[in-house]
């Protein structure tokens, strides 16, 4: 007897059509090719998946990105219940709840919480300033700070005071004003005891102990506390002004001498009393005006 032989075929996969097109990245504006393919096997919910084009040079940047087009979250803090897509990004997350600092700096031994944030700190060491300004050629050891700095050229001034509506370049620059009303100071010399508004100006002031002046000039040898002091002096050996006016078009070498004159124009008094309300155009009238409050009560 002859039994026929019924052979189990797979059906065929339906034929698929691929569409190539362009999709805007809605983190950075920038465009991608993106294949959208259509077929049973690569539908979710009655939607094409996409496949990106876009080339990495690691597995992990590959990783991301798909974790990006897919909105996929895996890891979650159990702090705050903040989720990231990698769990390297967490684990760096969770050191800002601990404060662990493990990247140490093998020069002067400052402790920080990630690599990149030593790596950028040792660039005071080894004054490297890989970031250029395009427009004036100044360069800086930081993105951000490059970023802040052609603020000054595009006149830029996003952050402003809530109390007096001054406007800054900088987020940081702003906090630092806003004591200036509060009459914060909250970084104090191990030394003395003196409380700064800043932690620039406690940097300084603690040379005053130290003796340190690890900055020189090359054409006259003086030294200085800081780099930023020492550009600042080079301008009189060169007569660079650099600052200029935008409404008179007077020049000059410090970017505070400018901020001042500026005032002589808008009629602006940033600077009060808070004894007598007393308004000034410059932080050093002010000091001068609070000396005879002293001398009042002397």
């Amino acid at each position: 007897r002859l039994y026929s032989k019924k052979l189990d075929r797979e059906e065929p996969e339906p034929p698929q059509s691929t569409e190539e097109q362009q999709e805007l990245c809605s983190k950075n504006d920038t465009i991608f090719k993106v294949t959208v393919t259509w077929g049973e096997s690569n539908q979710r919910d009655g939607f094409p998946l996409r496949k990106c084009k876009k080339a990495f040079k690691k597995k992990s940047q590959k990783r991301t990105r798909h974790r990006m087009q897919t909105s996929e979250k895996l890891h979650t803090c159990k702090t705050c219940e903040k989720t990231f897509s990698e769990k390297s990004v967490l684990l760096r997350h969770t050191k800002t709840h601990t404060g662990e600092k493990i990247h140490s700096c093998k020069t002067c031994e400052k402790t920080f919480i990630q690599r990149s944030d030593l790596m950028n700190h040792m660039r005071i060491h080894t004054g490297e300033r890989p970031y250029s300004c395009k427009t004036c050629g100044k360069s800086f050891n930081q993105s951000g700070n490059l970023m802040a700095h052609q603020r000054i050229h595009t006149g830029e001034r996003p952050y402003s005071c809530t109390t007096c509506g001054k406007t800054f370049t900088q987020g940081s620059n702003l906090l630092s004003h806003m004591r200036c009303h509060t009459g914060e100071k909250p970084h104090v010399c191990e030394t003395c005891g003196e409380r700064f508004t800043t932690s620039g100006s406690l940097k300084i002031h603690t040379t005053s102990h130290t003796g340190e002046r690890p900055h020189p000039c090359q054409a006259c040898g003086k030294t200085f506390t800081t780099r930023c002091n020492l550009l600042r002096h080079m301008r009189t050996h060169t007569g660079e002004k650099p600052y200029v006016c935008e409404t008179c078009g007077e020049r000059f070498t410090l970017s505070t001498s400018l901020k001042s004159h500026k005032t002589i124009h808008t009629g602006e008094k940033p600077y009060h009393c808070k004894t007598c309300g007393k308004m000034f155009r410059q932080s050093h009238h002010l000091s001068l005006h609070m000396k005879t409050h002293k001398q009042q009560k002397s």
